[in-house]
């Protein structure tokens, strides 16, 4: 299984930008853009709570379990 970030749909949805969102949760925004582009191998439950928090989502509209392609 591959993980799929959709950050970036989440932040458009909400009309913000990733800077705001970094500024907000207290991470820079280049470890922002590393997470939202999927090149990270993990998150920290607590940035991921903060990113939920700010963004009134839940885990799961940021990321997406699909089959790996072979």
């Amino acid at each position: 299984m591959d993980i799929i970030v959709r950050l970036d749909v989440v932040l458009a949805r909400r009309k913000m930008r990733s800077r705001e969102l970094a500024e907000r949760i207290g991470i820079t925004e280049a470890n922002l853009s590393l997470l939202k582009s999927g090149k990270v191998k993990g998150i920290r439950f607590e940035t991921l709570a903060a990113i939920c928090a700010v963004l009134e989502c839940q885990p799961g509209d940021l990321l997406e379990a699909v089959p790996q392609a072979r």
